[in-house]
């Protein structure tokens, strides 16, 4: 990859006022503010990948969907993968580094119906990541629970649990993006010394760790069907729902300093990064297993949690929980500020129902609030099922891997369609455009089938994988809302008319 001369003036280590001179180029007045830096930028966006939370709160869904051998080979196989569909989103965010992101590219590249699609899929992804990330959480705060006072987490009871949280990702989101991107830093080096913690106090405590040829080998298979491929490319959804979120670079872009550059960057570092610290995390808990079947049918219902009280004892656990948890909480305001900004986005051009509303931003602190709150809103009805189903889960974090995934893959496959028609930014990746985008297109069309698929056998109410039907409610809602509002939807060609500023300037209350 490589980092050029933009065509414009001083792109390549442009000041601030060049990045609000671009967005106006886009077709936008600005009024979020430039507060965050490139670190911060990659530091959201590697909160929102959070190897802490994926990787543990689907643990215990790899152990039955190909064990151990499925859980390290493929997320050393998907880590590849997504690097290339980093690298390539990357390029088209260093062209429009705008809050809008993925469905602004896909309109400028292919149209309005383009854009349309995406906003809605890249949506449906972030609403779905807010809540497998903050349920997540709530699953590990009840199993805390349980360790120290002996709290019994009902579905019920992590639901309140989960409304918590959601309540204080939305109050701390309201502070503006300058606490966010202060969290977010903090968060980065939360999770690489959290992860050297635990993976060194599992490595050093325990008197028995299994054997490498268990932690790279062995398979195994609960689901109740008998393809062990079929068993292996559903348990590939650990590590490609952990992989999901570094969009949320690109949603900050309009409050990051040289968002040309230090977005596309931020996307292709958290990747890389996650990737290899992701590895030794799984690799570490593996070895620290104990009792695998023990493991399974814990009574904190998490897995991990059983892991470390058994390597351990019930204080290293405790200990252990409070580094995951503290994580967790990191990456799931994270994801609030990203979807915040999506809503807020995709409403300033007119796209959701309600929009005049959604796209109000405070004057105060620059941030929009409606959109804060909407966020976290849809989040908590979306894993309402978790009161009934023991399988919702799994279903949420598909949702969430349906929803963004190919919104991921649309723009990408728009610039290699679009060929010399595109002009990239001052960051891109060279001769090396074409392989690695074509690449990611097939990688983000073979996963999004995959996890729409059944994943455990019989399919019944309480195991059918609810993905594909969120999947079918948000496409024909934006069909039928495209009817609606097709006439006043719509990306600016250039910022700038009275009607674009009054509108713009009605939105800051």
């Amino acid at each position: 990859m490589s980092v050029s001369a933009s065509p414009r003036k001083g792109a390549g280590t442009s000041a601030p006022n060049d990045e609000e001179q671009r967005l106006r180029e886009l077709g936008y007045q600005p009024v979020l503010a430039r507060r965050m830096g490139g670190f911060g930028n990659f530091a959201i966006s590697f909160s929102v990948i959070s190897i802490l939370s994926g990787c543990m709160t689907l643990y215990g869904f790899g152990m039955s969907t190909g064990g151990p051998a499925v859980m390290l080979w493929g997320w050393a196989g998907v880590g590849l993968f997504v690097l290339c569909v980093g690298m390539a989103l990357a390029e088209v965010t260093s062209a429009y580094p705008t809050s809008g992101a993925l469905y602004y590219m896909a309109d400028r590249l292919g149209g309005r119906k383009w854009g349309w699609y995406t906003g809605w899929l890249n949506l449906l992804g972030l609403l779905g990541a807010i809540a497998g990330i903050d349920y997540g959480a709530a699953l590990f705060t009840g199993a805390l629970m349980k360790i120290q006072w002996g709290f019994t987490p009902t579905p019920g009871k992590t639901m309140i649990i989960f409304v918590c949280i959601l309540l204080l990702h939305a109050v701390i989101n309201l502070f503006g993006v300058r606490l966010v991107s202060i969290l977010n830093s903090i968060s980065v080096w939360w999770h690489l010394v959290g992860v050297a913690v635990i993976v060194s106090v599992l490595a050093i405590v325990p008197a028995h760790h299994q054997s490498p040829s268990f932690v790279f080998t062995e398979f195994v298979n609960d689901t109740g069907w008998h393809n062990p491929l079929y068993v292996a490319a559903i348990g590939l959804l650990l590590a490609q729902y952990t992989f999901c979120g570094y969009d949320a670079s690109a949603h900050l872009s309009e409050e990051t300093s040289n968002a040309s550059v230090s977005a596309a960057r931020g996307i292709v570092r958290a990747i890389w990064v996650s990737w290899v610290a992701g590895f030794v995390l799984l690799a570490g808990l593996t070895f620290a297993i104990q009792d695998y079947v023990g493991t399974q049918n814990s009574d904190t219902g998490v897995p991990p949690a059983q892991i470390l009280i058994d390597a351990l004892g019930t204080s290293g656990a405790t200990a252990m929980l409070l580094i995951v948890i503290a994580a967790q909480l990191f990456c799931g305001n994270a994801e609030v500020a990203a979807a915040s900004r999506m809503v807020f986005a995709f409403s300033r051009d007119n796209a959701l129902p309600g929009s005049s509303l959604w796209r109000k931003v405070s004057a105060r602190t620059q941030t929009p609030v409606p959109a804060v709150w909407l966020s976290v809103i849809v989040a908590g009805v979306l894993a309402l099922p978790s009161l009934y189903s023991e399988t919702a889960y799994g279903a949420v974090t598909a949702i969430n891997v349906i929803g963004i995934t190919p919104a991921y893959a649309i723009p990408i496959f728009l610039k290699l369609r679009a060929g010399g028609r595109f002009q990239r930014g001052p960051w891109h990746l060279g001769r090396w455009s074409k392989p690695v985008g074509w690449i990611a297109v097939v990688w983000v069309a073979i996963v999004t089938v995959l996890f729409l698929l059944p994943q455990s056998s019989p399919v019944t109410i309480g195991s059918m994988n609810y993905a594909s039907v969120a999947l079918v409610v948000v496409l024909v809602l934006a069909t039928v809302w495209w009817f609606v509002a097709r006439r006043s939807y719509g990306t600016p060609s250039a910022y700038g008319s009275a009607r674009e500023q009054a509108e713009i300037e009605e939105g800051i209350v």
